[in-house]
Formats: structure tokens, sequence, C-alpha cells
């Protein structure tokens, strides 16, 4: 598979500088690495570090291929969730990356190329934005950006208004609830990934029905009963929904996991809470780190 995957990258980069060279990694397992760049773009102090952290690996065996690897040559920091790389299947997608001067990394058995060094814009962009005419392109990244925004902030930003009724300018009167809501907003929260863990052993020709019957009978029962009101589930839905907008399933949970961070700190300290709150999410993407020691917020800083 690796040499199949080297070569869909090399008939869309005709280029003699285009650069590919095996390493291999793991004491028992003994995996193959390439490394793929364009000699005449690439940072080439990146490139070095790179090939120094993979010559300089300690491990038994890569058992969850290129996870294992990016975890090795940049350890994460447990407290901040946001992803330091991109990964993507397309070979468009790293022929592209290639040629912007970036490095590519692909691993023996997996069908993932490891995209470095990668920011938070790098992450939230899909290949398809460039199949269409710029206009639309930017409109899509745009609007892949604002709904981002919308699921981090939109419950917790609801959840300070129900609390101080007294913001709600009146052309929202509508949507004031006077019942207890932070617990509703987390027992959905966790609810949510249960169904969608559900998801994924459900038969595939099940799949379908049962989500939809199960969509159908919790979201009613569960507003019939009390438990929860139809504007919690309202909200719920569209947060839900809008993590789908993101092509990486852990930049959504990053975004989850601050939101629940926000939720609970505004329920405790109310206005401050959310300003804390929406404060620590801030840094965490301003001040992460991509591996050649950039701003994950490049090129805005």
């Amino acid at each position: 598979p690796l040499i199949f995957n080297t070569a869909r990258i090399r008939r869309r980069i005709r280029d003699p500088r285009l650069t590919m060279e095996i390493m291999s990694a793991g004491e028992s397992s003994h995996t193959d690495i390439a490394i793929c760049y364009m000699e005449n773009r690439v940072d080439k102090q990146l490139l070095k570090k790179i090939k120094d952290r993979i010559k300089d690996l300690k491990v038994d065996a890569l058992t969850m291929n290129q996870e294992s690897l990016a975890e090795c040559i940049f350890p994460y920091k447990w407290f901040n969730p946001f992803p330091k790389f991109k990964f993507s299947e397309r070979p468009d997608t790293a022929a592209a990356s290639v040629l912007e001067g970036n490095i590519i990394i692909l691993v023996d058995n997996s069908p993932s190329a490891m995209i470095l060094p990668s920011s938070v814009f790098d992450i939230i962009e899909e290949a398809d934005d460039y199949y269409f005419p710029p206009v639309t392109g930017t409109y899509l990244r745009l609007s892949r950006m604002t709904i981002s925004v919308l699921a981090l902030m939109l419950t917790p930003t609801w959840l300070l208004f129900m609390q101080n009724p007294s913001y709600i300018p009146e052309w929202l009167a509508f949507i004031r609830v006077s019942d207890p809501l932070i617990w509703q907003l987390l027992i959905l929260e966790f609810a949510i990934d249960g169904l969608r863990l559900a998801a994924v052993n459900t038969p595939s020709m099940l799949t379908t029905p049962l989500s939809v019957i199960a969509g159908i009978v919790l979201g009613e029962y569960a507003v019939k009963s009390g438990w929860f009101n139809s504007e919690t589930m309202l909200y719920m839905a569209f947060v839900t929904i809008a993590n789908y907008s993101q092509a990486s399933f852990e930049l959504g949970y990053a975004m989850k996991f601050m939101r629940v961070i926000i939720l609970i700190l505004t329920a405790i300290f109310n206005v401050w809470g959310y300003i804390i709150g929406t404060a620590i999410a801030i840094c965490a993407i301003v001040f992460n780190k991509t591996i050649a020691g950039k701003s994950y917020v490049y090129p805005l800083i």
C-alpha cells in the first residue's frame, strides 16, 4: 500500500525535485514510513527535525499507524484537545500540500497521509472547496467557519440569556425558558455521543431506520415526559448537525469539549463564567503551536 500511495502522488507531480525518503520505525514491526516533499520548497529545518525524531523513536511497534507516529514525533499536550496534524485520504490534497511546501508522511498499512505543519485553517478547509469557482469556494469556507463558531457558542450564549432574562432584547423574547437548563444540556451532550457510538456498531442495513426511529421516539417522549423542553432539544439538534460540517472528527470533539467547559462555567459563575470559558477556548486555539513552532492560527498570527 505504501508504494501505491507514493505512486498516486508521483502521478500528480512529475517533477524530479519531488523527493520521497523511506525510513522505518518500531523494533518489532519495522514499519515503513515515507517522507514526501519538494526539495526546493520545503522548510529544511523542519525536515531535519522530523527525520531526527523518526530516527530516535524508541517504540516496539506503530500499532495505530500514523496516529502512533504522530504521538511519538510530537507528543500531545493532554490539556489542549485541538488537533496538531491534518490527515487526508485524498491524493489530490496530499499533492497540493506538497506543492505548497508542506511535508507529507505516509505510513505503511495506512490509507491516510499526515500533513505538517498544519494550522487550524488548514484543518478546517476541504479539498472540495477548490473544485468550485473562487466565490463559491470562499463562501463555503466562511460558512464552515461561521457554523463552527455557532456550534461552540450557541448553547452557552442561550444559557447565559436564560440566567439573565434582562439581557434578552424584546425581539428575542420568545426564546425565554424558565426551566433549569444546565443539566438538560449536559445530559444531551452525553446522550448524543451515546447514540453516535451505538450507530457505529449498528448493522449498516439498520442504521438509517433505527436512527430515524430513535430520533423521533426519544425526542418526542423526552419532551412529553418533562425531562427536556423543546427549545433545548432544538438547540442541541443544531449543534449536533453543525459538528458534521467539520471534516476533522478530532476538531469537532475539541469544539465539544470547549463548549462543555463554557456551559459549566456559565452555570456556576454566570456572566464571568461565560467570559472566562470563552477566554479559555480562545487561548487554547491561539497559544497552540504546530510542529514547526508556528502559531496555530497562522497566518493571522
